[in-house]
């Protein structure tokens, strides 16, 4: 008797195993059947995502050609990687990687937007029109030079060219790679209190 009492709970034991092992069997069919196809395209955009950014970063050249090549060590943001020396208005600045407000409390700063020198693209450098850094912006002429000292070499530019143009004039300021050209600006009236919405650009290529 109580042998098939212990027969009839091992049948019951097996049976209740067997439609749970059923149940399961149906729930991942279920999943892949409906989600299955999901989790594949997502996988699959993974990839392809993946595959693009890294053709993308191949597609990025390190040098353009023997003579314009980016830096082995680039300075980190906020820090400064140069001094500027501009003979006709006695300035002697240092330059800060980066143009926040506290970066150009301190000296001027260089838009991380544009190149570096000896990169041979645009170099943006921007300063505030103050007594102590471009107030005497006004005095530059045509043919002056501008020196620009790093912790990886000399560069010397000379001016070709001045324009006065609004805040907005993105396109006066362009960034390229055709040819090394520095651009330094400061906000215009030169002797203005506050906000301006002119800026007042000196454009100088640089001397080989």
């Amino acid at each position: 008797m109580l042998n098939k009492k212990i027969i009839q709970a091992s049948k019951a034991t097996i049976s209740v195993i067997i439609v749970a092992l059923l149940l399961v069997g149906i729930i991942y069919l279920a999943t892949y059947l409906f989600l299955g196809q999901e989790i594949d395209t997502a996988v699959l955009l993974l990839n392809t995502v993946a595959v693009e950014l890294n053709d993308n970063k191949e597609e990025v050249p390190t040098v353009l050609n023997e003579e314009k090549q980016t830096l082995e060590n680039y300075p980190e943001y906020g820090t400064q990687y140069a001094t500027i020396e501009i003979p006709r208005i006695g300035a002697n600045l240092p330059v800060y990687f980066g143009d926040t407000l506290e970066i150009l409390k301190k000296g001027v700063g260089h838009s991380s937007g544009s190149y570096f020198p000896g990169e041979g693209g645009s170099i943006v450098y921007m300063g505030h029109n103050s007594k102590k850094v471009f107030r005497r912006f006004s005095e530059l002429q045509i043919g002056d030079e501008i020196k620009v000292t790093t912790t990886y070499g000399e560069f010397n530019y000379k001016i070709y060219d001045m324009q006065l143009i609004k805040e907005t004039e993105l396109e006066k300021v362009p960034i390229q790679r055709e040819e090394e050209i520095l651009m330094v600006y400061t906000c215009y009236p030169f002797n203005n209190i506050g906000y301006a919405d002119h800026r007042f650009v000196v454009y100088a290529k640089l001397e080989q």
